[in-house]
């Protein structure tokens, strides 16, 4: 009797059960934890040779935990969370720096037990006080989504010497699994460096790689650790097979492309069409000295295309966002700037069963229903979709319409140019990151040139880009808003109301709609996969219908190109390919 007063009075506490996998819902694929190499992998790899990545841009810090700075790339390879997700599941966690966890039933309280063989690069073991200074920094000083997440947590501390408990709000059944991705940092060493300024020091984690060598802004090099404390785990069999993996920076895609034809990079991803079509020619692809290949994924395909500064007028009305989404042609430019690879995105989760389709029906619709006022009616009986064109460039019924809604918000057409009842004319700029935007918008810049609207291109630096999103300093802005196949609690930081005014936040458009909120909040609770692919769902309709991006076009392959003396496992996982898996070629 008195077991079943504590169950009910501590729900978290008297009926915790120990786990080695947490699953966000349903079975996992090895309930008991990784006990042997996983499916994807090879292992007894060959190791001992170098990976050499390009990236674009440049950095200026080695910490990625906070809003200031351009952090490298890589520094995945030097950190390590919790637990590790499963690139094979929609969002499953195993053992990793936890080697088992304790989760009460009703997902009020987690309790991670460390695993006591876990070792910081300088040998030092991981306590529950390092975890506790991961949190507390984290959730205090941290970048804006591990602000928000942990904001979730009403209770952290060290049950025992080799413990974690974390005690949790209701209503935020993902929380438990945010937590088991939380990095673990070393107190004595961000105590000494810092943990709120940028530096470019040589991190110190629990990863299989150290820093070797730090040029600032041109190339980091990771080495393989010979010392990390888990080469021998099941989970890590496989994995992390290069002796150094080397990141060099280039100032634009097209160099970071010849330096790989020149034999000075070993893999490439290639995000542009024109440049997989026709820019690898040449006698070493002749030859079959690298080759180019295309994997299949199962990735929702996020959201890439222009986010309206909400914040800024006109683009606060609908009406305005439509009539700038209409003239932009994706069928004239996937024929003839895209060679045709691409599909035009409709949806936050396309290529994916979460994207919304046909009339709302049941839990999606009854989730919707109470904002129905607000919301347009058509909204409830398909997706929204853009008007289609026939891909020569004749934009006549497009431009008309967009006209039409255009004169309802009170613009008209004055020598010329669209103006408001002011006077003033209907201008903007697009911000963007990388000049290889350019190619794809001036076409849309000369559509909208003949509604009268005066339409900017503004590249600029790496540096200075980061500075603008970070504060909000921009009409317009090209992004990417990548998602997966469980989504939850990062959609607040891309469109909830409480980040719309939150430096750093990537609500770059201003989203303020309590229908939007109330999904989020939905989402994030949703105790079944039916009742988060409802959600999902919903949430799509309300946001495309929104049109606060002008979404552009995704695609359901990875490219990539590979010189012959890097190998890869034959097969590629659930979300796409896992370099880390990769080896050396022994022939």
């Amino acid at each position: 009797m008195l077991a079943a007063v504590l169950a009910l009075v501590l729900p978290g506490q008297a009926t915790a059960q120990e786990q080695r996998a947490l699953a966000m819902f349903g079975d996992t694929a090895h309930p008991e934890g990784i006990t042997e190499p996983l499916p994807w992998v090879r292992p007894g790899a060959a190791g001992g040779c170098s990976l050499r990545l390009g990236e674009v841009g440049t950095f200026d810090t080695m910490n990625p935990y906070i809003v200031l700075g351009l952090p490298a790339r890589g520094l995945g390879l030097v950190y390590e969370s919790l637990m590790a997700r499963s690139p094979d599941e929609p969002f499953t966690l195993y053992p990793l720096i936890a080697q088992d966890v304790e989760l009460a039933p009703d997902r009020s309280s987690i309790t991670f037990h460390l695993d006591p063989r876990a070792r910081f690069q300088d040998g030092t073991p991981v306590t529950p006080a390092d975890v506790l200074y991961s949190f507390e920094n984290l959730r205090d000083h941290g970048k804006p989504h591990t602000r928000t997440y942990y904001g979730a947590v009403t209770r952290a501390f060290a049950p025992d010497a080799s413990s974690v408990r974390f005690e949790l709000a209701p209503g935020n059944w993902e929380m438990p699994l945010i937590l088991g991705l939380m990095p673990v940092l070393s107190r004595a060493w961000f105590e000494r460096v810092g943990f709120e300024r940028t530096s470019l020091e040589a991190p110190m984690g629990t990863g299989p790689y150290r820093v070797e060598t730090i040029v600032p802004g041109s190339r980091v090099v990771y080495r393989r650790d010979p010392g990390y404390w888990a080469r021998d785990l099941p989970i890590t069999a496989g994995h992390n097979n290069f002796e150094t993996i080397v990141y060099q920076w280039f100032r634009d895609a097209n160099v970071a492309l010849q330096a790989f034809k020149a034999g000075d990079l070993d893999v490439r991803f290639e995000d542009d069409a024109a440049r997989w079509a026709t820019g690898y020619e040449g006698p070493a692809l002749a030859q079959g000295r690298f080759v180019m290949e295309e994997f299949a994924h199962g990735r929702p395909s996020g959201l890439e295309g222009i986010a309206w500064n909400e914040r800024r007028a006109p683009f606060g009305d609908v009406r305005v966002r439509e009539a700038l989404g209409l003239a932009f042609d994706f069928a004239w430019t996937n024929r003839n700037l895209l060679y045709g690879q691409y599909r035009r995105t409709t949806s936050l989760f396309d290529n994916s069963p979460l994207a919304a389709r046909g009339p709302a029906q049941g839990a999606e619709r009854a989730l919707i229903e109470p904002f129905r006022d607000s919301l347009p009616a058509a909204l409830f009986e398909h997706p929204f979709a853009w008007p289609t064109t026939d891909g020569s460039g004749r934009l006549r019924e497009n431009l008309k319409q967009a006209a039409l809604l255009l004169e309802q918000v009170g613009f008209v057409l004055r020598d010329g140019r669209l103006v408001d009842g002011d006077g003033r004319p209907l201008a903007f700029e697009i911000l963007l990151g990388s000049p290889a935007w350019e190619r794809i918008l001036l076409p849309y810049v000369a559509n909208l040139k003949k509604l009268g609207i005066e339409a900017r291109l503004r590249t600029v630096d790496a540096a200075q880009f980061q500075t603008r999103i970070e504060n909000f300093d921009f009409d317009a802005l090209v992004w990417r808003w990548g998602v997966s196949l469980s989504p939850g609690n990062e959609q607040a930081i891309y469109w909830g109301s409480a980040a719309a005014d939150q430096p750093g936040s990537r609500n770059y458009a201003g989203i303020r709609d309590p229908a939007v909120d109330a999904l989020i909040a939905a989402l994030v609770d949703a105790r079944s996969r039916d009742e988060l692919v409802a959600t999902a769902r919903a949430l799509d309709r309300v946001l495309m219908w929104g049109r606060h991006v002008l979404p552009f076009y995704f695609s359901s392959n990875d490219d990539v190109a590979r010189w012959q003396h890097i190998a890869r496992p034959q097969r590629t996982p659930l979300y796409g390919i896992d370099i880390t898996t990769w080896y050396c070629n022994e022939n």
